[in-house]
């Protein structure tokens, strides 16, 4: 009974995806169909129709909540792809409404793999939200297997460090890491930077609490006006640059990388501070 009672929520879910779309998915989704083992999942959890049913609440906060714009969505090329973005908001809405904009408005739709922290996994429940819906620990290992299957792959390379920004920092970007130039220098992949405007201001951080951070296992426990991080309807605007092509080594000196590193980094800070010049207010 429990089983078919979660059979007939999904099918509910998918359909007020596909009211909100305005039309039926199957044939426009065809194309990101995975190859599915006896569990009903791809090698690493992700399910298709489960994806398309649990991105229903997050597509009406997406159209009626943050009233997301896109800009530039059609850069983003076919086949294999990382996606760098800033990061920030306390909850990771700006990863959610940057999947949902490929999902739902890029021809052909991208169903991106996020990369999320190793201590995920750990969390009942969201471990398997997070894997149904294509997101994954973000390993070297995990990102070659999904560039070579052709995967857009999305990164923050801030970390937690941008994600918990505090207020004073707000639309200050954060140390990039390497990584994600190593792997597109080793597989040969394009990076398209992206630029989330509106997110730095959902739940303004006055405070980092680290002692009970440390407690509860958390990388921040951010204190806002409101006292949790529940995002405040700010207008999102989301901007997509020109693809980058690196050469080099994936094995170069951290310097030589970080040259590299800047250019990206350089790219987003330009479209952050365009995009804030152009918008007219935070919340409309």
């Amino acid at each position: 009974m429990l089983e078919r009672l979660g059979d007939d929520v999904v099918r509910g879910l998918k359909r007020w995806t596909e009211a909100m779309v305005g039309g039926p998915l199957d044939e426009k989704m065809a194309a990101l169909r995975r190859s599915e083992n006896e569990y009903g999942v791809d090698p690493f959890g992700f399910n298709l129709d489960y994806a398309l049913a649990a991105i229903a609440p997050l597509l009406w906060l997406y159209k009626h909540y943050h009233r997301v714009e896109v800009f530039g969505l059609e850069k983003v090329p076919k086949g294999q792809v990382l996606l760098v973005s800033n990061h920030s908001g306390q909850l990771p809405m700006d990863a959610a409404m940057i999947g949902v904009a490929l999902l739902t408005q890029a021809t052909p739709p991208r169903a991106i793999r996020s990369m999320v922290e190793k201590w995920v996994p750990s969390l009942p429940y969201v471990s398997t939200f997070m894997a149904r819906v294509g997101q994954i620990v973000g390993t070297p290992e995990n990102c070659r297997r999904l560039l070579a299957a052709g995967e857009a792959i999305l990164v923050f390379p801030e970390g937690a460090k941008g994600i918990a920004k505090l207020w004073s920092q707000r639309y200050q970007l954060q140390d990039f890491g390497l990584g994600f130039m190593r792997l597109a220098l080793e597989t040969k992949t394009p990076v398209v930077p992206i630029a989330v405007v509106g997110a730095e201001e959902q739940a303004p951080a006055l405070v980092n609490l680290g002692p009970v951070a440390r407690l509860l296992g958390f990388p921040a426990f951010p204190l806002t006006p409101t006292g949790l991080p529940v995002p405040l309807p700010t207008k999102y605007r989301i901007y997509f640059g020109d693809p980058l092509f690196f050469t080099g080594r994936a094995d170069d000196e951290d310097a030589e990388l970080d040259k590299k590193v800047r250019v990206v980094k350089g790219a987003i800070q330009a479209m952050l501070e365009n995009g804030r010049r152009e918008r007219k207010h935070v919340f409309w």
